[in-house]
């Protein structure tokens, strides 16, 4: 997994968001065994408390399970993945819908701007 952590904003919340993006694509598949806390800390380069701190939040969110003995796991709840996909998507597209605004394009010219790029790709 490829960490991008910036100086401006918490920490934590980043991690949050890399890693609730690498169960949605499916680097951390339903079920799979998630590496060791000081494991992602060190890929992430960040102190293993601010990891293990991330790690809880998903936790709390339903989205990772932990096992005494085997650590932590990726929720089978594949519907939960794909509803917070969804949510993650809507983000997007309302941010980026908002941009667009404000270069003062009308929601026709976005829809049409939008299709010519799905037709080229």
């Amino acid at each position: 997994m490829t960490w991008n952590i910036q100086p401006d904003r918490p920490v934590y919340l980043q991690l949050i968001e890399q890693l609730e993006l690498a169960l949605v694509t499916g680097e951390y598949p339903p079920g799979a065994r998630m590496p060791a806390v000081r494991e992602l800390a060190a890929q992430a380069g960040v102190n293993p408390n601010t990891m293990q701190r991330a790690l809880q939040e998903l936790e709390i969110r339903g989205l990772v399970n932990t096992q005494r003995t085997s650590g932590r796991t990726v929720t089978q709840d594949a519907q939960m993945l794909i509803k917070l996909r969804e949510k993650m998507a809507l983000t997007q597209v309302a941010a980026f819908w908002e941009n667009m605004k404000k270069l003062g394009l009308s929601g026709e010219e976005i829809v049409q701007m939008i299709q010519r790029q799905a037709k080229e790709e």
